[in-house]
C-alpha cells in the first residue's frame, strides 16, 4: 500500500481526521514532515475516532527528501498550476499506477501540503507526478483529511474488493425463466378475459411489448408471486380490507 506523506501539517486535529480516512479504506502508512505543533499530538488521537493504530506507527521526518528517501516512486497532489513539466494524473489514474507499481515490488508514497497554501515547489520536484482532483474551479479549496480520503477511496476500489453495484436479494432469489412465462401466461389469459387485445391484428406486437418489458426487470420469485396475487385480484374484483364490496372513500 502507498505511504501516505504530510508535509509540514498545521493542525493536530487533521492529522488525526487523515488518519481515520485512511483506516476507512485500508490504509495505515503515514509518514508527517515537520508537524508545526510536534508528535506526539492529543488533538490528533481524539479527531482519529479508533484509527489509533496509524498514529502508533507514524514515522517523523524533518524533510521531504528524507520522508520519501526509500521510495520508487512519489505524487504530489496540487490543486494549483504549476509551472513544471510533470505527468498530471486523476486520483483514478494515479492509485491504478500504485498498484501496479507495487504488485511489482516498487514503494509509493503520496505527498500532501500544508493545509493553507499546500506543497511548495521545493517539495513538489522532488516527486514523479502530479495528482489533480477535477473540483470545482471557482470552489477548488479540499482540506487535509478530504484529500487523503479521496485517495485512500481510490486506491481500495480499484483493489476489487467491492463491485460496482450489488442487489441484496433479501432471502430470495432471481425468478426462473419458466416462472417468468407462466405469469406472462397467466397475464395474457386474464388480458383476453377482458378483451384487452384488440384490435386483434395487433395481438402479436402488444404481447411481445408485455414479455420485452417483464423480461427488462430483475424479477425475483417473491416478485413473480405477487404479480400472480395482483392479477388474480383484479380479475376477482376483489376489496381491501372492508371486506364487504363497499366501495372505498
Amino acid at each position: 500500500m502507498p505511504a501516505i506523506i504530510l508535509v509540514k501539517p498545521q493542525m493536530g486535529e487533521n492529522i488525526g481526521a487523515a488518519a481515520r480516512a485512511m483506516l476507512n479504506f485500508g490504509l495505515d502508512r503515514m509518514r508527517l514532515v515537520a508537524p508545526r505543533d510536534g508528535w506526539p499530538n492529543p488533538k490528533a488521537v481524539a479527531l482519529a475516532s479508533g484509527a489509533g493504530r496509524v498514529l502508533d506507527q507514524i514515522q517523523l521526518a524533518d524533510s521531504t527528501a528524507e520522508a520519501i528517501s526509500d521510495l520508487n516512486f512519489v505524487f504530489a497532489t496540487t490543486a494549483r498550476k504549476r509551472d513544471l513539466t510533470k505527468v498530471v494524473m486523476t486520483p483514478e489514474r494515479a492509485m491504478a499506477h500504485a498498484h501496479a507499481l507495487i504488485a511489482k515490488g516498487q514503494k509509493v508514497g503520496v505527498l500532501f501540503g500544508p493545509e493553507r497554501a499546500g506543497l511548495e515547489n521545493e517539495d513538489i520536484v522532488q516527486a514523479n507526478a502530479f495528482i489533480s482532483v477535477p473540483v470545482n474551479p471557482a470552489f477548488a479549496s479540499l482540506n487535509l483529511a478530504q484529500s487523503v480520503l479521496l485517495l485512500a477511496y481510490e486506491w481500495r476500489r480499484l483493489a476489487g474488493e467491492a463491485p460496482d453495484e450489488a442487489l441484496d436479494l433479501s432471502k430470495t432469489r432471481f425468478a426462473e425463466a419458466g416462472e417468468v412465462r407462466a405469469f406472462l401466461a397467466h397475464l395474457e389469459s386474464r388480458l383476453d378475459d377482458v378483451g384487452f387485445f384488440f384490435p386483434e391484428s395487433k395481438r402479436v406486437s402488444m404481447l411481445e411489448n408485455l414479455n420485452n418489458m417483464f423480461s427488462r426487470l430483475p424479477l425475483t420469485d417473491a416478485d413473480i408471486r405477487s404479480l400472480h396475487g395482483v392479477i388474480k385480484a383484479i380479475a376477482e374484483r376483489r376489496h381491501g380490507p372492508l371486506g364487504k364490496g363497499e366501495p372505498h372513500d
